[in-house]
């Protein structure tokens, strides 16, 4: 037996001595309910658990998020921020070692399965893909079942899982709290053969799970005061959140908030004038009215004069995306990305923060040359016609492959609509006339380089000139 009874082996042990044992105490089990051999008491609980909630040992995981619903589910989810946490974490370790990364949701639902490319065909036998329910309640002892289940990182060797399907496997898997509330979130798990079966395996999940939640320490906004919650893109009427109110804004009175959301320190009747109206072309006596049927909307506490300013802290979804590319998380920044920035909107300021965000983010996802990045990015509305972030994604892609063919098809269709010379290997150069419309920003591009125009630093920095 093990000194830590959350460790399957100690270093130094025969697995293959070992399993023999426990797959014997494992048929005892399910055919008498009883367990005349020592086993760990963290996996005869599990195992009680198990038979308690009526699981046959025979039992395969069911898939439960389907392809459209999980990506819905994960883009939502609160580990989704730290995936590219996890992957840096853990990938080469997996890839190399021929196991898997998998993390799970609180229901044991694994919202992400990656690694050795034939663990996973092998995976894909016993249902451990992506949707799969793999809580205890539904297939028994496993490491990140078992994990939420208990609150606590735990390793599970061969037949110490209940189902006998997963029986050739070794996993260890560690909760994921929320930081600010310790709020369990779900587990990170590394599965794969005998040679998991090591102290060092589960160490290794408990740290990366710590440096998940330092992760989310970090991008998570401060919640000591009421906030203004802000969704400004891919919408031209902004919505606003504060204390349970919801007020969608008109137009000029969306420009205006995303504009003191970028200036926190506030600004002038004159600098609001410049960022919103080109060349004057509005009286400040309009400005001033506009201001005053903003304040009577919010609050006298919420918009503040002299200067102009938001009176509490603001979470604009914009800003989360530049946060999230400033802390080198392109996946997260993809997932609060729900498309331009005011689309309709041609006040000077907006149309220059609009183009900073997107630009910022289309040159991490195509320095990345992540191909699912790219994937989603260009089978949305504001990628479909990016001629840069579709020769990137044929780039990524093997050159047999059908997803490269769909690719190389969509870069000849894009050449042939752009009427641009070349044979799709990326070298056209496309500049975009003005912007006009509600549509603004859409359209296709392909700049000169993938940081063209993107400008780095805070988003408070919206107002300055746009560099050339």
């Amino acid at each position: 037996m093990t000194a830590n009874p959350w460790v399957a082996l100690e270093s130094g042990a025969d697995p293959a001595e070992r399993v023999g044992a426990i797959r014997r105490a494992h048929e005892a089990f399910t055919a008498a309910g009883s367990v005349d051999r020592p086993i760990r008491p963290v996996v005869v609980d599990s195992w009680r658990r198990s038979a308690r909630a009526h699981v046959s040992p025979d039992t395969t995981a069911s898939v439960e998020l389907t392809d459209g619903e999980l990506g819905t589910y994960r883009a939502e989810h609160p580990l989704a921020p730290v995936m590219p946490l996890f992957r840096e974490l853990m990938g080469s370790f997996a890839t190399d070692g021929e196991h898997l990364v998998a993390i799970c949701d609180t229901q044991g639902r694994l919202l992400w399965v990656e690694g050795h490319a034939a663990t996973r065909r092998r995976a894909d036998m016993m249902n451990f893909v992506p949707g799969a329910r793999w809580a205890e309640s539904a297939v028994g002892t496993n490491a990140p079942g078992t994990a939420v289940a208990l609150d606590r990182a735990v390793q599970v060797f061969a037949a110490e899982h209940f189902s006998r399907r997963v029986q050739a496997w070794t996993c260890a898997a560690a909760p994921v709290h929320d930081p600010r509330t310790g709020r369990v979130l779900g587990a990170v798990d590394i599965t794969g053969g005998d040679r998991l079966a090591h102290p060092h395996s589960l160490a290794f999940v408990q740290a990366v799970a710590r440096a998940a939640e330092s992760q989310l320490a970090i991008l998570a906004p401060p919640a000591e005061h009421p906030r203004l919650e802000l969704t400004a893109l891919g919408r031209d009427e902004a919505l606003l959140v504060h204390g349970g109110r919801r007020v969608r804004l008109s137009r000029r009175h969306s420009e205006i908030v995303v504009l003191l959301a970028c200036h926190p320190e506030g600004l002038s009747g004159d600098e609001l004038m410049l960022a919103l109206y080109e060349d004057g072309a509005v009286s400040p006596v309009t400005l001033r009215a506009e201001l005053s049927r903003l304040r009577r909307l919010l609050g006298e506490d919420v918009l503040h004069s002299r200067p102009y300013r938001l009176g509490v802290p603001v979470e604009a979804d914009f800003e989360t995306v530049l946060r999230r590319l400033g802390s080198g998380a392109p996946a997260a920044a993809v997932t609060a990305y729900g498309g331009p920035l005011l689309p309709g909107s041609r006040a000077p300021a907006v149309e220059r923060l609009r183009r900073r965000v997107e630009d910022q983010l289309r040159a991490a996802l195509i320095a990345r040359r992540d191909p699912d990045l790219l994937g989603a990015w260009t089978r949305s509305p504001w990628g479909a016609e990016d001629l840069e972030a579709w020769t990137a994604l044929a780039a990524t892609l093997p050159s047999g492959s059908v997803t490269a063919a769909v690719a190389r098809a969509r870069l000849r269709d894009l050449d042939g609509e752009l009427g641009l010379p070349g044979d799709g290997s990326g070298g056209s150069a496309y500049t975009p006339g003005p912007e006009s419309g509600p549509g603004a920003g859409l359209g296709p591009r392909a700049r000169s380089g993938p940081g063209s125009g993107s400008g780095s630093g805070s988003a408070a920095t919206c107002l300055q000139p746009r560099r050339p």
